[in-house]
Parts: structure tokens; C-alpha cells; sequence
């Protein structure tokens, strides 16, 4: 699944390796932060999604700041409720983040993430049958 790292570069300290890492877990406290400060669930803080204005479809990313609003204040419930997807990019993002972490502070290689070409689109076709589960009469509890 993933592609060969790079070997780290000798003599490179710890706080130089752990630099990228920080500063990427860094960006991601701040999101999440400024969504949990500022309530989505309020109109006028962010804008609609164009395909739910145009349609009334809900795309997979639709309910995704409410997700992160409930997440950064631990309402695992109510962030599954309004995007279980997004939870699970949450999830994985954070995996993502503990492996680049370690390996940084250990002076192990770089984890790169390359998905072969099958992956990406299993992943697609999720997002895809994700959206229209959501859509339907049955998948109502999907919606947000």
C-alpha cells in the first residue's frame, strides 16, 4: 500500500525532523480549533454547499463541519450523526499523524502515503455509495 520512504538525512536533530510534522499537526489543531470555536450550526459562518443549494443533494462532505464542530468538543455521537465519513478521515488522518510522529522522533523514514490505483478507487466508490445511501429514504440516519 504505501511506496518507500525516504531514508532520513544523517545528522539532522530531532527538533529539524519533528519540524514537518509539528507544524502539520499544528495547522490541523488550528482547524479544528477555529471550527470549534465558530458553531456551523449557526447560518452565516460558512458557506453552503453548492451542490445541496443547487439540488438538494447531500454530497459525502456534506455535515463535515459539523462533524469537526462536535468532534473538537468530544461528541463522538453527534460527529458520527453528522458525517460518519468525515469521522473516519478524522481517524485515519490522526493514524497517519501518530506514524509520521514516531518515526520523525526516531529518525526513521519519512511515511509516505501512495495508494496504489485499485485503492483509490475503492475509495471513491465509498464515497460514491456513501452519498447516495445518505440520499435515500433508508439511509436517512447518514444525513445530517
Amino acid at each position: 500500500m504505501a511506496a518507500p520512504a525516504a531514508a532520513p538525512v544523517p545528522g539532522q536533530s530531532r527538533l529539524r525532523r519533528l519540524a514537518r510534522p509539528g507544524l502539520t499537526l499544528a495547522a490541523a489543531g488550528l482547524a479544528f480549533a477555529y471550527v470549534g470555536t465558530v458553531d456551523p450550526n449557526e447560518p452565516g459562518h460558512y458557506p453552503v454547499c453548492p451542490l445541496f443549494r443547487v439540488t438538494g443533494i447531500l454530497c459525502p462532505g456534506c455535515g463535515g463541519l459539523r462533524s469537526a464542530h462536535a468532534f473538537a468538543h468530544g461528541d463522538l455521537t453527534t460527529a458520527l450523526g453528522a458525517n460518519a465519513l468525515a469521522v473516519a478521515g478524522y481517524f485515519a488522518f490522526a493514524g497517519f499523524m501518530i506514524l509520521w510522529l514516531v518515526r520523525a522522533y526516531r529518525g526513521g523514514p519519512t511515511p509516505r502515503f501512495a495508494l496504489r490505483r485499485p485503492y483509490w478507487w475503492a475509495l471513491g466508490t465509498l464515497a460514491l455509495v456513501f452519498a447516495v445511501v445518505r440520499n435515500l429514504p433508508f439511509g436517512a440516519a447518514l444525513a445530517p
